[in-house]
């Protein structure tokens, strides 16, 4: 039997008898755009974040570039974001006109906020916090240099659903804060899904119109606007996942500790989480310095899969080649590239199955592929 990185199979199955009697509930209902599974489901994810608002979105990328929109950042401004983050960060800055400027990630894999200030520059305008692997940047320090400068601040909560910095939930300490609802987060959907939080009512009533073709009732339109709206199907069963999202994450946490205390291989270094940060592990990273490749080729020869997050930093990529920027740039990040790997981690996993993978790992040697 195969170990998969990721099964979604195994959250399904945990609850499938609600899933399915909410999606039939859905579809007899024969409203499928902007109803009444929608309202109720932002109410509940406002709540859960602690956030006066959300607005469901068609995606998390929807969610990055809409934010940046609403903010009136466009071409010839600045958005500082960490260099190791996945590409949609970028994205949602480049899609309205606006620079990336990358700052180096810290130790716990987010962008290193000592390292903020210095990027900042007369046309910086925000800074994007991406909340890497299911914990929290260093928001103490982000907020305070935002403060200082006049800077917005937009959260990228892809992979933080329901973490915490010093008991504030992420998503609602900037001044808008982005999820993906992909079916690999968290808190993930049975499709593509996302929304923003904010705690801004003027925001969040220009979202609601922005994603519906910038229409405030039919046939009138305010703005130019888009298609992203979070339909009902997925709403609805956002909503049934919503309810065990701490169970979700408490078994994440019992699964993180045992990868904790029981990988002994020599070289590898398991993850840190940031005082007065927690972690839902939406990955479990390790860094591998040297030796990532051959050892997840060893785990692949074993039958147990893996995935790299992420193999190319963005500023090397061939989507953002006219950026200009060069191998040896930011070094950090692109040394980080070449050493992490997530080993698998999902709600469902057996005990045997996570034996398995600690036995195996620790049972490589350079050269046994």
């Amino acid at each position: 039997m195969r170990i998969m990185p990721n099964d979604l199979g195994r959250q399904y199955s945990l609850h499938a008898a609600e899933y399915e009697a909410k999606a039939i509930e859905v579809l007899r209902s024969g409203w499928y755009i902007l109803g009444r599974e929608v309202e109720a489901f932002e109410k509940e994810w406002a709540a859960m974040v602690g956030a006066r608002h959300c607005v469901g979105l068609a995606s998390g990328l929807d969610a990055l570039w809409i934010a940046f929109r609403l903010l009136n950042i466009g071409a010839g401004d600045e958005v500082i974001v960490s260099a190791n983050a996945y590409i949609a960060c970028v994205m949602g800055i480049t899609i309205n006109g606006a620079t990336p400027v990358f700052v180096e990630p810290d130790q716990y894999d987010n962008i290193d906020a000592d390292k903020i200030e210095a990027a900042v520059t007369p046309r910086t305008k925000a800074i994007l916090a991406v909340h890497l692997y299911g914990q929290s940047c260093d928001m103490d320090k982000i907020m305070d240099i935002a403060r200082r400068h006049n800077l917005k601040v937009v959260e990228d909560c892809a992979q933080s659903h329901g973490n915490r910095w010093k008991g504030r939930v992420t998503g609602s300490i900037g001044d808008i804060g982005c999820f993906s609802f992909y079916p690999t987060k968290g808190c993930g959907a049975f499709g593509d899904a996302g929304c923003i939080t904010t705690n801004d009512d003027d925001i969040a009533a220009r979202c609601r119109v922005f994603r519906n073709y910038g229409s405030d009732r039919r046939y009138h339109n305010k703005v130019v606007g888009a298609n992203s709206r979070l339909d009902e199907l997925q709403a609805g069963l956002l909503r049934v996942k919503l309810k065990y999202l701490q169970d979700f994450n408490e078994e994440r946490c019992r699964i993180a500790a045992r990868y904790d205390a029981e990988l002994n291989l020599p070289g590898l270094i398991k993850p840190r989480v940031r005082p007065g940060a927690d972690s839902s592990w939406h990955q479990y990273v390790v860094h591998l310095p040297g030796f990532r490749d051959e050892l997840a080729a060893w785990l692949d020869k074993n039958g147990i899969g893996t995935i790299i997050h992420y193999p190319i930093p963005p500023h090397l990529s061939e989507a953002y080649a006219n950026l200009g920027y060069h191998k040896g740039d930011f070094p950090i990040a692109e040394r980080y590239a070449d050493e992490v790997l997530s080993l698998p981690m999902y709600n469902g996993m057996t005990a045997e199955e996570q034996e398995t993978v600690i036995r195996t790992i620790n049972a490589y040697r350079p050269g046994c592929v």
